[in-house]
């Protein structure tokens, strides 16, 4: 199935959304609960799969186990142009960070990114996911070791925290920390490894492995993965025992003495 041709603008900087023009009967689909706003006239229905193709029942019973395994909603949203004018509709980004627009007939027809990294994409494009099938990846990869596949030949919107990079690599090495990695295109292999001696792994602060990115093609990466925003906010929560940015203030001492 060709994917439908959609036209696009991104907005924002930090926290950015992507306005997608529809034309008549044109669809485009997304994760649950990431619209922001839609035009009258478009319609939208959530279904079990991507409509990349027909599914019978056990189709969508393997759909909605792959779908657990990342975490992710079990269901998708179809937002259709039912109207006989063109009709914008936007993606909000969950947290702050970049959205990435990718041409998948540009990335050779596949695209494998983390696994909560899929925002939306033109109707027609087959939403999987992939397991590192080597033995070191399985144990130690963390959040690199489920990943997400798109397949098709149509625009496909990701979403990453922090800053971008988009790099080409022409068969050298990457080292990266696993939770960086936002996408690779299929010429590039990935791997697990031991990060340095046993001391630089206790105390180096880095992580107990990186992740290793061969090959020829484009690798996009990230300055904030979500998981390290989310942590440092859960360690300087008071009720984790953290500190807030005000804890020398004498107001904050005082609601601290009211709420004992």
């Amino acid at each position: 199935m060709h994917s439908h041709e959609v036209d696009y603008q991104v907005y924002g900087d930090d926290m950015q959304f992507v306005e997608v023009e529809l034309d008549p009967r044109e669809t485009v689909i997304a994760e649950a609960g990431v619209m922001m706003y839609m035009d009258e006239g478009i319609i939208f229905e959530t279904r079990m799969g991507d409509g990349s193709r027909p599914q019978g029942m056990m189709d969508k019973v393997l759909s909605v186990g792959k779908r657990m395994l990342t975490g992710e909603s079990l269901f998708m949203t179809h937002f259709t142009n039912a109207s006989e004018f063109k009709r914008r509709l936007a993606f909000a980004a969950p947290y702050p960070g970049k959205i990435i627009a990718i041409d998948l007939d540009e990335a050779h027809g596949e695209l494998i990114c983390q696994k909560d990294a899929f925002l939306a994409a033109a109707l027609g494009t087959e939403i999987s996911i992939t397991l590192n099938k080597k033995l070191g990846a399985g144990f130690f990869g963390g959040e690199g070791f489920i990943l997400q596949r798109l397949r098709g030949d149509g625009m496909v919107f990701i979403h990453a925290g922090g800053t971008i990079i988009e790099k080409r690599l022409q068969g050298q090495k990457l080292l990266v920390d696993t939770g960086c990695i936002v996408a690779f295109e299929t010429g590039i292999s990935y791997d697990i490894q031991r990060a340095g001696n046993l001391k630089s792994m206790l105390f180096g602060g880095e992580g107990l492995f990186l992740a290793t990115l061969q090959g020829t093609g484009r690798v996009w990466l990230q300055s904030l993965p979500f998981s390290r925003l989310a942590d440092r906010i859960l360690a300087s929560a008071p009720s984790q025992g953290g500190k807030g940015s005000d804890e020398g203030s004498v107001i904050r001492g005082l609601s601290g003495l009211l709420q004992q």
